[in-house]
């Protein structure tokens, strides 16, 4: 079999499992399970195959004709190169993990066979975001993951923080992708095509007539996509879904997808200083942002969607400076502990009593009640926080390489505050993100808060081996990755060097350590203050406030959980003491839904009003006058007919005296 239907079959396969799974969904349920885990695992091993055949070698190339247009063709095109194939293999591994953890995360749910075929489906999606060589083909990957990520969000939508949850995450990627739409279009009409290898070729020899508008429109869909400042607000809410559609979304589907579209098209967006400028400013202001924003959420998933906002950030960051391997190695990396972060989540929440959310603040002795969530969760923030020799440390420190050449002037094309500026942002969320990781830790596994009820306390076997399988990347990726005899990630992208250098390794473990320690020492003297024992202490008036968490409850009790943090979080919680009177605003992610209300939504409901007001009073009462003044002219006449001949006579012979005599006046 060719190494082009190889790949034709990776997207094909989970959109016929997705198709199976609706169809036989109610009449032969038995059926779901296999045709949700078959199909995802197949593309994964032909996905696997196509890589290893592909290998670092030239780009394959494949593409037919679907419709002439009049202008610029549309074609069904292929495209393998390394960045394509590896990151399909990501894919695979995660939405194969993600299917099997789903079985047992989800054997009682009624809408099992619809969201299996959901998560299908979003599979499908992104390998045809990967593999397709034509923006027109790609932007179908695109709307589906987007319609896909609305129905999975929602899943639970007997709950109103679910249906709200699903509505914000579909508008705000949407208020992104119209720009973006927009900007493929003119892209293609300066380029003459819509090829990805034909707008490169126009890119590097200066055939881009408006390069700054077109990446600035671009830029717009990929901070929608990917969670990136202003449009980031989406996703710590959509954690309102089941617990493994997080696990998808944040590693390897929709997220990523704007990271992988600029890695594709960044020759387009280095014709622009100012797109890479604002690209810079876009990655650091996210960077900062989310990281003390998640260390100030109380709800474990929420503090991992900061998290995965931030990581994307170091993913832009690195893009900004001019270096796609760099980026996409952190992407590859940050998917398998992102997943394996995600998936020990919904392990610690039913083992804290819920089925969505769980509230670190509530959590006792999870160690305890799940102990391969508590090790394996254990070794993938080590790996988020960047210790050495876990795979995060190895991607990071290729960002940090990326950015400390950039500042130097090294990196053609890229100003050098830009690289300053991604550096400094770097080194600043390394240690944030190494306290909030510490922190999370800390709460979750030796936290004091209300015991959950047994029944949650064990999880199928399927879930427990899922995280398994996926600590082996998380631990060896990084170092793996760069040795030439295994896998020399360098060879499969451009070339560029991706281990780590003395200065970035220094500096980057030694930030990571202050972090760690700082927390430690925060979450030490906060606990010996409150006269209480090392963990986590739930006072008496908060537990009686908030009673341990319900699937339901949580997610009823939105506001409870995720508004009111100040009253819910642990007394003993270390992000107080080190974020001081930053606390407060970051808990709430900094107010920016409440600027958005205040600066659009407010505006825009205003404007409705005024529209309403226009069309019931105004319109309405022109068309009801329109029609009434034919109702009365029909009503009087109607008075006339009254079916007696001598008063038609008699109106007869006085309309004709009338007409006599006007007819003698006249005369």
């Amino acid at each position: 079999m060719t190494l082009t239907t190889l790949a034709v079959l990776v997207p094909l396969l989970p959109f016929l499992g997705a198709a199976g799974a609706l169809l036989l969904g109610r009449t032969a349920p038995g059926f779901v399970r296999p045709l949700a885990v078959l199909p995802t695992a197949t593309a994964f091993v032909l996905a696997v195959i196509v890589a290893t055949r592909q290998g670092s070698g030239a780009a394959t190339d494949a593409a037919t004709r679907l419709t002439p247009t009049g202008s610029v063709p549309i074609d069904l095109a292929l495209h393998l190169d390394g960045f394509s194939v590896l990151i399909a293999v990501l894919v695979g591994l995660v939405a194969t993990c993600v299917q099997l953890y789903s079985t047992g995360y989800l054997r009682d749910d009624p809408r099992y066979a619809s969201y299996s075929a959901l998560v299908s489906l979003f599979t499908a999606a992104m390998f045809l975001v990967v593999y397709t060589g034509d923006l027109m083909v790609l932007l179908v990957g695109w709307e589906i993951m987007g319609i896909c990520s609305y129905f999975l969000v929602g899943h639970y939508w007997e709950t109103e923080v679910a249906r709200a949850a699903s509505l914000k995450a579909f508008l705000v990627t949407k208020l992104g992708d119209v720009p973006f739409l927009i900007g493929v279009f003119a892209l293609a009409a300066d380029a003459g095509t819509f090829r990805i290898n034909g707008i490169l070729t126009a890119a590097t020899h200066g055939g881009l007539a408006h390069p700054t508008v077109i990446g600035l429109l671009l830029l717009a869909g990929v901070a929608g996509k990917s969670a990136q400042f202003p449009l980031h607000t989406w996703l710590p809410d959509a954690m309102a879904g089941p617990t493994p559609v997080s696990a998808l979304i944040h590693a390897a589907t929709m997220v990523a997808a704007g990271i992988y579209l600029v890695a594709r098209l960044l020759p387009v967006f280095e014709t622009s200083a100012a797109v890479l400028t604002v690209l810079a400013v876009m990655a650091a202001v996210t960077m900062i942002g989310s990281g003390l924003a998640a260390f100030a959420q109380d709800d474990i998933k929420r503090v991992l969607a900061y998290s995965t906002i931030g990581q994307l950030g170091y993913m832009a960051g690195a893009l900004a400076v001019g270096d796609r391997g760099a980026a996409v190695f952190h992407l590859l990396s940050h998917a398998a502990f992102k997943a394996l972060l995600f998936l020990a989540a919904g392990v610690v929440i039913h083992a804290a009593g819920t089925n969505s959310l769980a509230a670190m603040s509530r959590m006792s002795d999870i160690g305890k009640r799940a102990p391969d969530a508590m090790w394996t969760m254990g070794i993938a923030l080590a790996a988020l926080a960047a210790i050495p020799p876990f795979s995060g440390f190895f991607s990071k420190e290729s960002v940090l390489r990326a950015a400390e050449h950039a500042s130097s002037g090294h990196a053609k094309g890229v100003p050098t505050g830009v690289g300053w500026l991604v550096l400094i942002a770097a080194l600043v969320t390394a240690v944030l993100t190494a306290g909030y990781a510490t922190r999370l830790f800390l709460l979750a596994f030796r936290g004091r808060g209300p015991a959950a009820p047994e029944a949650h306390a064990k999880e199928p076997a399927v879930m427990n081996t899922v995280l398994w399988v996926l600590a082996i990347p998380t631990l060896a990726f990084g170092a793996v990755s760069l040795v030439p005899s295994l896998l020399d990630l360098p060879a499969w992208f451009d070339g560029n060097e991706l281990a780590p250098t003395l200065v970035t390794s220094i500096l980057g473990i030694g930030l990571s350590l202050v972090g760690v320690l700082a927390t430690y020492g925060a979450w030490q003297a906060m606990s010996a203050r409150r006269g209480a024992p090392l963990g986590a202490l739930v006072t008496a008036e908060a537990a009686e406030e908030e009673p341990a968490l319900t699937e339901a409850a949580a997610l009823q009790t939105h506001e409870q959980v995720y508004g009111d943090v100040a009253a819910a979080q642990d007394p003993a919680d270390p992000g107080r003491l080190l974020l001081g009177p930053l606390f407060g605003p970051a808990s709430h992610g900094f107010r920016l839904d409440a600027v958005y209300s205040v600066l659009f939504v407010r505006p825009v409901l205003a404007a409705s009003g005024l529209v309403r007001f226009l069309d019931r009073e105004v319109v309405e009462t022109y068309v009801r006058g329109a029609g009434g003044l034919p109702r009365l002219i029909g009503a009087v006449v109607r008075r006339t007919q009254t079916g007696n001949v001598q008063t038609y006579i008699s109106v007869l012979l006085a309309g004709s005296v009338i007409l006599a005599v006007l007819v003698a006046v006249g005369a």
